[in-house]
Parts: structure tokens; sequence; C-alpha cells
């Protein structure tokens, strides 16, 4: 009997914790996210950026509604991100560059604000770091593991099949030949010139400067001022100061953000986001793991 006690006394506790476990990923699959849509009014719109960038749908739709909102003329995006993926990273520069053309456009930096995270940054008309903003990392990264051997230990035979000679290049299963690292090493060649292009454009600098300090090195936000990638220094309100600025708003503006849609469980297997959701819980147990899963590129 005292064995049946302490059995169902572990069991309940085991199923306590699962229970516990469950509430924390709802909880955390459960969110409320910018829905994109602004007040009717304001003075100033602010697009937050955190995280590991994953993909860009949701903060694009933010910039697309401001964009049609007549009556808030300045953006302040605040940026608080490691980087991560290329396409979801031009994505953002490019809603950057179209609502910079009608609306006055300030990024504040966080804690980090690298690799994509700065390439977006670059499409403003100015950028404020705080002084220790970890910001920079011009560069691309691309991770090849190959587990040949530790098939071969497991004594597990694979094979690739493939229609195109160039199809199976990066496959775990198959080493690098010569040819499939030339071509990868092509890729991110383009990937940094068009990162170099942005940093150039955005920055005003010269193709030497930019050569220059574009070998994938991280900056303070000291020594990016410095160096000609950020235009002060200052925390979240000395950007929200100097985009009142920019407006010549008299007195304290008004800040506006996007209204937020709560969104559950079948909300987001509907909308096929589970992953991304995922992946962003996962990210985010600690900045260093999510710069080390996300360097890859930007």
């Amino acid at each position: 009997m005292k064995r049946s006690g302490i059995w169902f006394l572990g069991g309940g506790l085991i199923l306590l914790a699962l229970s516990v476990l469950i509430l924390w990923v709802v909880a955390l699959l459960v969110v409320e996210g910018g829905s994109g849509t602004f007040g009717p009014s304001g003075d100033i719109a602010v697009i937050e950026i955190k995280g590991p960038i994953v993909e860009s749908s949701e903060i694009v739709d933010q910039f697309d509604r401001l964009e049609k909102n007549e009556d808030i003329p300045g953006v302040l995006v605040r940026i608080d991100s490691p980087g991560g993926g290329v396409g979801a990273s031009q994505e953002m520069y490019q809603a950057v560059k179209r609502i910079k053309k009608t609306k006055k456009v300030v990024v504040s930096m966080g804690g980090v604000a690298a690799s994509g995270g700065y390439y977006i940054a670059v499409a403003a008309d100015k950028i404020v770091a705080n002084p220790g903003t970890i910001t920079g990392s011009i560069g691309v990264l691309m991770d090849y593991t190959n587990v040949e051997r530790l098939l071969d230990f497991l004594k597990v035979h694979a094979e690739l099949l493939t229609a195109g000679k160039m199809k199976d290049v990066g496959s775990p299963l198959k080493p690098l030949s010569e040819t499939d690292r030339a071509y990868l090493v092509g890729i991110l060649q383009n990937m940094h010139a068009q990162f170099k292009k942005a940093v150039q454009e955005g920055r005003g600098l010269t193709p030497e400067k930019v050569d220059e300090i574009a070998d994938g090195r991280i900056f303070t936000g000291e020594q990016a001022l410095a160096e000609g990638l950020v235009d002060q220094l200052g925390n979240q309100q000395d950007a929200v100061d100097l985009l009142a600025k920019m407006l010549e708003i008299k007195g304290e503006p008004k800040l506006v953000y996007p209204k937020k849609k709560r969104m559950n469980v079948l909300d987001i297997l509907a909308s096929g986001d589970l992953e991304t959701r995922f992946k962003k819980m996962f990210y985010s147990l600690s900045e260093r793991r999510a710069l080390y899963l996300t360097k890859g590129i930007y």
C-alpha cells in the first residue's frame, strides 16, 4: 500500500509537471501580436522588430498599413535582433525604404541590432544606438555538416537521387567537392555584395570604407558611431526626441503602436504559422543561442 501511495504521488507530480509544461507552451503560443492596424492619428508610430528574424509578413504588413495612414508623419523602428534569414531581412529593409518616401523614419537600437537587424536599420533616415549596443556583423555565414562517418558507425547506408547535378550540393550525406565549395562560396559572396551595397547606399559610405568594415565583425554603438554606421548615441527616448525634431513637433509627441490581436492555438494552426511560433519560442531561450543559430546570414 505504501508503494502504491508513493507511485500515485509520483504519478501525480509527473502529471502536474506535464500540465505546467503544456500551459507554458500554450502561453507562449497564445500571444498578442501586432495586427498591423494603427490608431486613427498620432505623431509617431512605433514598429518593434524583436528576436531572431524568422519571417517578415507581420512586420511588413504593419509598414504597408502605416504607409497608407496619412495622419501619422513619423515612424520609430525599434530593433532588438541578432539577425536571421536573408529574405526576411531584405523584405523588412525594402518596407523601410518604401515608407521613407512619405514619412520620416528613425531606428532605435536596443541591446543588439546586428547582421539582418543592421541590414534593416540602414534603410532609415537616422540610426540611434546605445553606447553598448552590439551592431554591425556585415557578413554572411553558411553552416555545413557532413554525417557520413556517423552513418558508417551506425551501419546505415544512405543514397541521394537527384535530377540536376548541383541539386545535392550541401547535403550532409556527401562531402563537398571543390566545385561544390566554389559554387556555395559564390552564393555567399553575392549575398555579401548585396548587404554591402545596402550599407553603402543607406549610410553614404564609399565602397572602400564598406569593404574595410564589412568583414563580419561586430561593433559597439560607440565604435559604430566612429565608423559612420550610426548617427547618434542614445536610448529609445533620444530617438523619439530626434524624430520629433525632424518632424518639427513642439512638446511631447504622441506615440501610437499597432493594435494587438490575440491569437490562440487554433488561429496559429489555421494561419500555418505554428512552425514560426515554435522557432521563435525556442530561439528566445537565450540571446547568445539565437545569435549563434541565426548568424548565417545576416
